[in-house]
């Protein structure tokens, strides 16, 4: 009988949601002031699409980018420091800044076609269409009488 070395970790890496653990230990770590920013985001599931909402106040439409490729829907921008305002003797800094990522698997009854994205006052509205073949339908059964 051969020896076979016992290494517990060595499939550590490849298991789910691990990339997602790395990623937001990297982030917690490189961030200044030890918190990352994070905007949360609501999902809502209609008849006809997916809608994510995801509230950004203080960043700039601009500082916005949202991706959808490969089944995944990625949200990345920035929330800047104001400027001018290093001066003066700050009591308490609680909000966040720096760049932040929020990424999504969405299924693939989506149509990555048509989404739509909508900017308005901190909020954004993010609208993932159903394809066709995935929105439910009704079948009417007729019932004979013998």
């Amino acid at each position: 009988m051969s020896i076979v070395r016992y290494t517990p970790f060595a499939d550590f890496e490849t298991l789910p949601g691990m990339r997602a653990f790395e990623d937001t230990m990297k982030r917690l770590f490189a961030e200044p002031n030890g918190r990352p920013w994070v905007p949360p985001v609501d999902i809502k599931e209609t008849e006809n699409e997916l809608i994510f909402i995801a509230d950004v106040p203080g960043v700039e439409m601009k500082d916005i980018d949202v991706r959808m490729e490969n089944g995944t829907l990625t949200i990345h921008g920035e929330r800047k420091f104001e400027k001018g305002t290093n001066e003066g003797g700050w009591h308490r800094l609680e909000r966040s800044y720096g760049t932040f990522e929020r990424v999504f698997t969405v299924p693939e009854t989506v149509d990555a076609e048509h989404v739509k994205a909508d900017y308005k006052a901190g909020t954004l509205m993010i609208t993932l269409p159903k394809k066709e073949v995935a929105k439910p339908r009704q079948i009417k059964i007729e019932v004979s009488k013998n």
